[in-house]
């Protein structure tokens, strides 16, 4: 990765920008013998990548190797940003005389990425020493459902008389219990207890699929981890990929699960050179298997106890949103204390909206951004966040009848378009022939072949000792003649050794598109998704890394984007407040601000679930530069929950916001679709006369 040059700076000094906080995190340790191992608490919008960036420039700039500096994130963007800023920060330095690289170095960091990304390419590096043939190949996570599936009915567990997990399911309590590190009985008690009668054939059902992905030469995404994990923890392999970096950098440490943590600890038992940077307040992401106990015990973690710096400067939001979003976190029972300041003063407090119902609310919000539309707040500054996807579907209707354009995160991923999977099922089947899942699903792409003939075809496939020769010697049913030898000219030469990447894809690419016309009505739109996705082979070396990078970092969607098309420069956003971590807008709202939304009545469970919840609701809120609304419905629609099926229920106000945080809002209450206008409510002195006065008749 090739780092993009900042622009100049104003002043010699490259950390001139940085707070007193920010600097002391930049300069743990420079210099010493040994580096203590360090977590920067760092709050909403506090500058976290600049200075993890900035610390990347100081270690390089001290003399350590890019070689031997691990950076971890979870995603291939932030590890791409990191370097530019690392980058540009070091040019700084350069031109003030500092460091020792050429005027015209550009830095790489060959050791920048996410977890699982940096997974693949230890383990393949490794792969003859801890029983791995190095030609494995990655399952996404539509693959691993197939293969569960697939496995899941070879031992017969789809002809029980009860209901047996899907493979969806499956598949996710297999991921729980190897990321979270807990026994099965454990994760099926508190997130899957409905499945909890299956325990014993859930153990036999996981094991004939660990048992399948080795016979298959395939890994999964847990694998990644889990290898890496165990590697860390070996006696003998874990101190030696520890000694391979001096340091050790992870970004957004609240959303680690056990396994990555323990991927850390064995490494560095000591913690020597480690940095971690995150938020606990921030942590959102249990569904997937993170846990907030990582940040909140990383102090005590090592052997060496790590020093804490913490981050409370906030660049993003004005003093009363941050005012609020301080006052409702406090509540949370266990968290890095922290107090988020601003130079940003404003007068304008965050509002909290009474609204009789989610149509009306629709209404107000939409009235509410086109009013800041006309204040000169572009409507790709506004954002509309919510627990659940589902929570803004009056709205979409509302904002499509007013010819509000809008993009809502969360349409389609690029993985799982069939498309797509076609074409990389075909890649795969050609790297490695032992993948059953992607020869399946190539196969039955031939007109006239079944299940049963592609069964046929991967039984020869895998007892052969050579796989082209039983693709050669294959004879298909007569009606797919002419498309067999079509594909068998194709995988011979996909097959053939010295063929030039990206010649790969151009092969699969004009094979395969006849296929598409033939079986979509919307061909043109799904070419287009294939031209990409060969464009975006292009920016790779080999088939075997294209195959793991597109698997581990694949981009968020298809042509087929959630929301309108967007024929308008200018559109609003809406997100569930799951994708928004990590994004700001000028004005946001937030629907459904409610007990039963948030918390949702699916997390309240038990006390871990709830402070989740809040967190969620923090994350919304600092979201905000300079407006903040939080709807309130008194009535909302909920749908088929439990045995009780579709209903309205009527809500109260988050528990999260309580009567003592009120000040720090400026109350609304929206009287009726029909006057459409915003009114204080009644203040409280005066609704207990009333309320006196209507006690008193029947005294």
């Amino acid at each position: 990765m090739s780092a993009v040059l900042d622009q100049p700076a104003t002043t010699d000094d490259p950390f001139a920008s940085l707070n007193a906080e920010q600097r002391a995190a930049v300069e743990h340790d420079i210099g010493a013998a040994v580096v203590r191992p360090l977590l920067v608490v760092a709050g909403a919008g506090s500058g976290k990548t600049s200075t993890l960036a900035h610390r990347v420039a100081r270690l390089i700039q001290a003399g350590t190797d890019p070689q031997r500096i691990l950076l971890l994130t979870f995603s291939r963007r932030a590890a791409g940003e990191m370097g530019q800023r690392a980058s540009g920060v070091l040019q700084r330095l350069l031109r003030g005389g500092g460091g020792g690289y050429g005027a015209q170095t550009q830095v790489t960091l060959p050791w920048s990425g996410t977890f699982h990304a940096i997974g693949a390419r230890l383990l393949r590096e490794y792969a003859g020493r801890i029983g791995l043939d190095e030609s494995f190949t990655i399952h996404d996570r539509g693959d691993s459902e197939d293969l569960m599936g697939l496995v899941r009915h070879e031992i017969g567990l789809t002809q029980t008389e009860k209901r047996f997990p899907l493979k969806g399911t499956c598949l996710s309590i297999y991921s729980r219990v190897v990321n979270s590190r807990e026994p099965l009985e454990a994760v099926l008690q508190s997130t899957f207890p409905w499945c909890s009668e299956w325990e014993g054939q859930l153990k036999t059902l996981f094991g004939a699929y660990v048992d399948a992905k080795q016979e298959q030469n395939v890994l999964d995404y847990d694998d990644l981890l889990l290898f890496w994990s165990e590697m860390a923890g070996d006696p003998e392999l874990g101190p030696e990929i520890g000694a391979r970096f001096d340091h050790v950098l992870v970004d957004e440490y609240q959303d680690t699960n056990r396994l990555q943590a323990s991927i850390i600890s064995g490494m560095k038992p000591g913690g020597e050179g480690v940095m971690v940077v995150g938020d606990d307040a921030q942590s959102i992401y249990a569904f997937r298997g993170a846990t907030v106990r990582n940040i909140l015990d990383f102090p005590k973690g090592f052997s060496r106890p790590a020093e804490v710096i913490t981050l409370e400067r906030n660049y993003r939001s004005t003093q009363p949103i941050l005012d609020a979003s301080n006052a409702m976190i406090a509540g949370a029972l266990e968290r890095h204390a922290k107090t988020l300041w601003t130079d940003k003063a404003s007068s304008i407090k965050p509002q909290l909206v009474l609204i009789p119902d989610e149509a009306e609310q629709a209404r107000w919000v939409c009235n509410r951004i086109l009013e800041h539309r006309e204040a000169g707040i572009a409507l790709t500054a506004q954002a509309v966040l919510f627990r659940a996807a589902s929570h803004s579907a009056a709205l979409e209707l509302e904002l499509m009848r007013r010819n509000i354009p809008f993009v809502k995160f969360g349409g389609l991923k690029f993985l799982e378009a069939a498309h797509i999977k076609d074409v990389l099922a075909t890649l795969r089947f050609a790297q490695n022939p032992n993948g059953r899942m992607a020869g399946f699903r190539v196969a039955q792409l031939i007109p006239g072949i079944g299940p049963a003939t592609a069964t046929r075809l991967l039984d020869a496939v895998g007892e052969a000792a050579d796989p082209l020769s039983a693709i050669e010697a294959f004879v298909p049913p007569a009606k797919s003649a002419a498309d067999w030898e079509a594909f068998r000219a194709l995988y011979r030469r996909l097959r053939t050794p010295g063929l030039r990447w990206p010649a790969d894809i151009e092969l699969v690419k004009a094979w395969y598109l006849p296929h598409l016309e033939r079986m979509h009505d919307d061909f043109h739109v799904r070419a287009a998704d294939v031209e990409q996705l060969a464009a975006l082979a292009g920016g790779h070396a080999t088939r075997e890394s294209f195959l793991a990078e597109i698997t581990l970092d694949p981009p968020e969607a298809t042509s087929d984007r959630a929301g309108p098309p967007l024929l308008d420069e200018d559109y609003l956003i809406l997100s569930t407040i799951h994708s928004s971590k990590g994004q700001e807008w000028k004005s946001v709202h937030v629907l459904n601000v409610v007990d039963g939304c948030i918390p949702s009545d699916m997390s309240t469970g038990n006390q871990d679930d709830i402070e989740e919840e809040r967190r969620l609701l923090y994350v919304a809120m600092t979201r905000a530069r300079e407006h903040l609304q939080l709807v309130v419905p008194n009535r909302f629609f909920i749908k088929q929950q439990a045995q009780m099926g579709d209903r309205h229920v009527y809500a109260a106000r988050t528990r999260f916001i309580t009567p003592a945080m009120l000040k720090h809002f400026d109350e609304h209450t929206w009287l009726s679709a029909d006057t459409q206008q915003v009114r204080k409510p009644v203040p409280e002195t005066v609704r207990m006369m009333v309320r006196d006065r209507a006690r008193s008749v029947w005294k």
